[in-house]
């Protein structure tokens, strides 16, 4: 998958975009053979891994056997739907907009956040705007809790320390978005005979940044083996256009800008990408700190985080466990 450059760098993680291609054809039109499905859906966020598995897709099997679906709500940030309609325009793939908020509504998605919300911010209500995060693990070894970000109507913003039960309470409430929008791809899926794309890259893949029976459930997985900068160099292969790839990483679920590494990861997705590369292929903590401007101590507590979200996040890769083998079934 790598250069053959001796030096570690961000050149360790150079791709053959051409031979990328190859194994994701392959492996879509194998799988699409085997189970008898007529194509793809591809559920398009206006992000750059949903653009590039739409893009992959219609360079594997053609655009005609490629769906599309603009799944935005409420909270979705304002350039969503505009930036999925350009992939689906760039690409000339059928799609459809199916505004979930309605289905969010009367499942209770954003009165059970907000009820969980009000657990740490109790004159959180109407007009009001939040996030989650957590605090940078180079900043500090110390346990890393999240807190809740509240801006109220008048602008001014609070930070307010989460504890478990509304943690727990906003993340379970929030889970309905991928879960309805996986809802609706299945559908599509269903109506056309079509198989399920999932969009995770390597990053989310390996560290758990998916949703159990959400966006983490998918027929086929084209690019999780594939580092985030790899992703942006298979988006320049494909074309995919240049208003995509000049995004910033967000996980445009919560009503307040987020982006992924105050949320969820450690870094920026260049420094994470070398950290996480760094470790796979044990390459020495002074070079990975030389090489992302970080000291050992600040690489070490980033393998620390790596280690810790894989073993808690392990039990969302796994499958429903039988009390007893069916032995007629093939897995």
């Amino acid at each position: 998958m790598t250069s053959s450059a001796t030096a570690f760098g961000p050149a360790s993680l150079r791709i053959d975009a051409d031979q990328e291609m190859a194994r994701i054809s392959a492996t879509l039109t194998q799988y699409l053979a085997s189970t008898k499905r007529r194509g793809i859906i591809v559920a398009l966020s206006g992000g750059i891994d949903s653009s590039v598995v739409a893009a992959a897709c219609v360079a594997a099997i053609g655009k005609e056997r490629v769906f599309g679906l603009h799944m935005p709500e409420r909270d979705s940030s304002d350039d969503t739907l505009g930036l999925s309609r350009l992939v689906a325009d760039s690409l000339g793939i059928e799609s459809v907009h199916e505004d979930i908020t309605p289905l969010l509504d009367a499942a209770g998605c954003y009165r059970r956040r907000d009820d969980a919300i009000r657990l740490v911010c109790p004159e959180y209500g109407p007009g009001y705007k939040s996030k989650i995060v957590l605090p940078s693990v180079i900043d500090s070894d110390s346990f890393r809790l999240y807190s809740v970000v509240v801006q109220a109507p008048d602008g001014t913003q609070t930070r307010h320390r989460l504890t478990t039960e509304a943690y727990l309470g906003i993340v379970a409430a929030t889970n309905f978005k991928q879960r309805v929008r996986k809802m609706m791809e299945y559908y599509h899926a269903d109506r056309l005979n079509y198989a399920v794309s999932g969009t995770p890259n390597r990053l989310e893949y390996d560290q758990g940044f998916f949703v159990k029976l959400g966006d983490g459930s998918a027929d086929v997985k084209p690019i999780a083996h594939l580092y985030k900068s790899q992703v942006y160099q298979l988006a320049d292969h494909l074309g995919v256009p240049a208003d995509i790839s000049a995004r910033p990483s967000t996980t445009d679920t919560y009503s307040l800008p987020q982006s992924q590494e105050e949320f969820y990861f450690s870094l920026p997705y260049q420094r994470m990408d070398l950290c996480l590369y760094g470790l796979n292929n044990g390459i020495s903590i002074d070079e990975v700190a030389a090489t992302t401007d970080l000291t050992a101590e600040q690489v070490l507590r980033v393998y620390r985080d790596i280690e810790q979200k894989r073993r808690t996040s392990n039990y969302l890769h796994l499958t429903p466990r039988l009390a007893a083998d069916v032995s007629e079934i093939e897995h």
